[in-house]
């Protein structure tokens, strides 16, 4: 296992935990629909973050690619749920268009791990 590997297994659960928190946090804002759905990616991702690192490990897909697929949804979760939970907790983006960036960038993942797993895995 590489240190990306275990750089992702670390940023994977920490999407889990920020899933949890923001469902908390949710619970007692009115409103919080976006951090709602924050929370939903988060939770839905972190998994398929940690799936995506044991199928490379494994050599079971296309290793780079799905290392490279694994970090898109890492950065993209970062991007999407980040604004939405700062606009709804604070009333400010990110930054202009980064929910929209991180959506497309989370899209390019799921495309790629989809790929990684056509391309034969090297042994």
């Amino acid at each position: 296992m590489t240190a990306l590997d275990r750089a992702l297994l670390a940023l994977g659960a920490l999407a889990g935990l920020l899933g949890v928190a923001s469902s908390a946090a949710a619970a007692h804002v009115s409103g919080a629909d976006s951090l709602k759905t924050a929370a939903q990616f988060l939770l839905l991702h972190a998994p398929a973050i940690f799936a995506l690192v044991a199928l490379s490990v494994a050599g079971t897909t296309h290793r780079l690619l799905t290392r490279i697929a694994a970090s898109a949804l890492v950065l993209g979760l970062a991007l999407f749920s980040g604004d939405l939970a700062l606009r709804a907790l604070h009333g400010a983006p990110l930054f202009p268009m980064a929910a929209p960036s991180g959506g497309m960038i989370l899209m390019a993942g799921w495309l790629l791990a989809g790929v990684a797993a056509l391309v034969p895995a090297r042994r």
